[in-house]
């Protein structure tokens, strides 16, 4: 396996990892144990832990083990400001851009949450809900929108995993789904807005929720974690 194609499949265990709260926040991740115990060399785990820290999942810190990230409420919502004017923004350009093999890899991925939401497992059933997203944005055929995009998606991936594992989620994702499909075959752009604007409300919604119930213990970093 390529060195590059190593470490992003390094990275995307560590992201599974912080998904599922294995590596809570806070916790920090230590270069040399963490490759021991996935069975990799140091050089692909640190350039995974490069790649996820662009992603905003941890916090690089001189001389000691990065350590998971702990956004603010503030921090989440702000970022879930500028994911949304990019997402609209998306939804509005593919209404206009979208190819038709554009619009059949969005109803496909609809289907496949659609079809399997009650077998998928979270983190399954996250990724897909996650790739019709990013479906749509490439079918804006904007880079620049997509790149930017990417960016804070990273940086809200967690954030929005634990809304996807709320029930309100879960009652209401699929028709939120079907409707912006609707409205991208429609090529109607006030209704795929206002249908991915409902979606977007809950996801601010059910992250606020959390950080007011604290569901989850967040840790301190261990003083002992210098590598």
């Amino acid at each position: 396996m390529a060195e590059q194609t190593r470490a992003e499949d390094i990275a995307n265990r560590l992201r599974r990892s912080i998904l599922h709260g294995t590596l809570p926040p806070g916790a920090p991740i230590k270069e040399r144990d963490t490759a021991a115990e996935m069975g990799v060399s140091r050089t692909p785990m640190r350039e995974a832990i490069r790649i996820i820290a662009n992603e905003g999942l941890v916090l690089l810190r001189p001389a000691r083990s990065p350590v998971v990230a702990s956004p603010t409420l503030a921090e989440v919502r702000d970022a879930i400001e500028v994911l949304s004017a990019l997402e609209m923004l998306s939804v509005r350009l593919a209404c206009d851009r979208a190819s038709e093999a554009d619009l059949d890899e969005i109803r496909r991925l609809e289907r496949e949450l659609s079809d399997n939401f009650t077998t998928l497992d979270d983190i399954d059933r996250f990724e897909v809900d996650m790739a019709f997203h990013l479906a749509i944005v490439r079918a804006a055929h904007n880079p620049a929108l997509a790149e930017t995009h990417q960016s804070y998606l990273g940086r809200l991936w967690r954030a929005r995993f634990l809304s996807a594992r709320r029930k309100s989620s879960r009652d209401s994702v699929v028709s939120q789904h079907r409707a912006i499909v609707a409205g991208l075959e429609a090529r109607d752009s006030a209704a795929a807005q206002a249908s991915l604007q409902a979606h977007l409300d809950r996801l601010l919604a059910n992250v606020r929720a959390f950080f007011e119930t604290g569901t989850e213990t967040e840790i301190g970093p261990d003083p002992s974690d210098a590598d």
